[in-house]
């Protein structure tokens, strides 16, 4: 093999942020993400001849990787404890800031447009990534491709071992099938922040009329502990049952000696509150929106998918105490 043979450890440095964007947005697991990344760069840097473009060459390989994962994963999926959730994961790892040009993947050097930036946020939501759970493989692979990542039907045939036409007929599907699910809606950031914090305001002040006023008609709360951590079974619904339940929850957050603190920080592109015991996170919450409100609220106790979050984010900025936590 030649020198100049694989992917250069630049090259995949350079792209590594879009590859781990891609991995993670097709198995919803930030640590199987990785594991694929890192595969995908051994095996591509023991290819024969160097590629003409490495992103798309790596992607390609992540691409195939995530369809042998996912194999597996809907037979464990099936065993979990409780609603299942995609790990959050720090929004800057996805997406960078303004201006970072890794993705998408086609390497054209093309300037990323504000309503593309808003895509991009989207595509990393909670509400996107459960409703691509829904998906199969190929369908969730073939979107992701062509809606996130840009790619012409030709590259994902490529990518997929599927003929261009077939390819088109997945992406046709999945987008029905999303848009049945996820009605479009782009919530501003400054939207996103005000209605949180009226979220925690209201569950801090124990007002759960005024926390359910906050709420679209016919909002979720979906809690994912995978039966390692206490938390509610089940997706609840209704307004004033979901009002009550995080009254309570907070109620018994800020009652208890231990957890006394919280951090605000931005996962899966929109704010979501940590709130920690001692040093430790135990809980990670979120919310999406439609046009009506908050219509889907998100809360992550399973400590499996904390624990890579406290190794990015840890304790290393100053801790706020919760509202009526004891000293």
């Amino acid at each position: 093999m030649s020198a100049a043979a694989g992917v250069s450890a630049a090259s995949f440095t350079a792209h590594r942020r879009s590859l781990f964007g891609l991995a993670y947005r097709m198995l919803g697991s930030a640590a199987e993400a990785e594991d694929v990344v890192q595969e995908a760069y051994l095996r591509a840097q023991a290819a024969r001849e160097a590629p003409e473009a490495p992103g798309a060459y790596l992607a390609t390989i992540v691409t195939r990787l995530c369809l042998d994962v996912l194999k597996s994963a809907r037979a464990r999926r099936e065993t979990y404890v409780g609603p299942w959730l995609p790990e959050p994961v720090p929004t800057g790892e996805l997406l960078g800031g303004d201006g970072d040009a890794a993705e998408p993947l086609d390497a054209r050097g093309v300037a990323e447009s504000p309503a593309a930036r808003m895509d991009r946020v989207e595509s990393i939501s909670m509400a996107f990534l459960v409703v691509l759970e829904s998906l199969s493989p190929l369908e969730r692979a073939a979107l992701i491709l062509r809606d996130v990542f840009d790619w012409e039907f030709d590259a994902i045939a490529a990518a997929l071992g599927r003929s261009p036409a077939a390819c088109r007929q997945l992406v046709h599907r999945a987008r029905e099938h999303v848009a049945a699910r996820q009605p479009r809606f782009r919530a501003t950031e400054a939207e996103r922040t005000r209605l949180f914090g009226a979220f925690l305001e209201a569950a801090a002040r124990g007002d759960a009329a005024a926390l359910a006023a906050l709420l679209a008609e016919g909002a979720s709360a979906t809690p994912d502990s995978g039966g390692k951590a206490s938390s509610a079974r089940r997706v609840l619904r209704g307004n004033d049952r979901i009002a009550r339940y995080f009254v309570g929850l907070w109620q018994k957050a800020v009652g208890a000696r231990a957890l006394t603190s919280a951090r605000i920080t931005s996962l899966n592109g929109g704010p979501a509150l940590l709130i920690y015991e001692e040093e430790r996170i135990v809980t990670a919450m979120g919310l999406d929106l439609s046009p009506a409100g908050i219509d889907a609220i998100w809360i992550v106790r399973n400590p499996d998918k904390l624990a890579r979050l406290a190794s990015r984010l840890g304790s290393s900025r100053p801790l706020h105490a919760l509202p009526g936590a004891r000293a």
